[in-house]
């Protein structure tokens, strides 16, 4: 299985890629205002390599439930910066953390290769053409709603069954808007639109979603419903452990990209994790 990013290819089965996050924004759930500046976000990023981050997804725009939404220039002018920056400085991959084509296109253009849009479930194609005409890597992610309103009272009939027709459903607009599957990745969108049920059945299901033929990216990390299993709901920190023991049971059922925080500690989990289910299909 291939996945094109840009410049970047990434060919599977191989070990596990790590997507660090890198927030520049003044208000995200688990970081907020940490590494808003150039400076502190620049210094963060190269932290990030240095503990093994694959890839770094840079986010201008809060997507916690009830987020207030970022305008369009803001968002373009807190992104770009760094990306162009760092663009210069690594041959690490760039994601940028959008719903909006206007910055996915100010990114693309400042270095970015990939997309990772969490508003996959949009209608209008504008997002796709410019994927398309950048050849950028695509996260299409599952959310039931909006920021805004993805966690009043999420409802399904079959939360698995209708995130897999929801991929099976965006592979084939995506086509129709001139991205080929080689450029896409798809990501069941935990925590956006679903209560603490239907997150753990999507986590107990994700090697169903292998049949697509496409990479799956699991984003689990800081997650609230972790909190509310674990008994950390008022610090995004104290969900680590919670973090890697999904990180290690996704490795064993084949998801391919991991999005955190903590990129040191996933980096190991999954090493071992890996070393283990290596062992089981021997």
């Amino acid at each position: 299985m291939l996945w094109r990013a840009g410049k970047h290819e990434f060919r599977f089965p191989r070990p596990t890629l790590v997507m660090g996050v890198l927030n520049v924004t003044p208000d995200s759930f688990s970081d907020g205002g940490k590494y808003f500046s150039l400076e502190a976000a620049l210094e963060q990023a190269g932290q990030l390599i240095r503990e093994g981050a694959d890839i770094l997804d840079v986010g201008g725009e809060s997507t916690r439930p009830g987020a207030t939404p970022v305008l369009i220039e803001e968002e373009i002018r807190r992104v770009v910066l760094i990306i162009r920056q760092l663009a210069a400085l690594v041959r690490t991959p760039i994601s940028v953390d959008t719903q909006k084509p206007e910055v996915a296109r100010a990114a693309l253009l400042a270095g970015a290769s990939i997309v990772n849009d969490i508003a996959a479930n949009r209608t209008d194609a504008a997002m796709w053409r410019v994927v398309a005409e950048f050849r950028a890597g695509y996260v299409a992610m599952h959310m039931q709603g909006t920021p805004q309103t993805m966690q009043q009272n999420p409802s399904y009939t079959d939360v698995v069954g209708e995130v897999d027709a929801f991929f099976t459903d965006r592979l084939a607009r995506l086509e129709q808007a001139g991205v080929r599957a080689e450029q896409v990745v798809l990501d069941p969108g935990i925590g956006f639109g679903k209560t603490v049920e239907h997150n753990l059945q999507l986590l107990g299901a994700l090697a169903r979603f292998g049949h697509h033929g496409r990479p799956v990216l699991l984003g689990v990390s800081r997650k609230a419903f972790l909190g509310q299993l674990t008994g950390a709901a008022d610090n995004p920190a104290a969900r680590l452990p919670g973090a890697l023991a999904c990180a290690a049971l996704a490795v064993r059922d084949g998801v391919q990209l991991l999005r955190v925080h903590d990129v040191r500690e996933t980096v190991a989990a999954v090493r071992v994790a890996a070393a283990i289910s290596a062992k089981r299909r021997e």
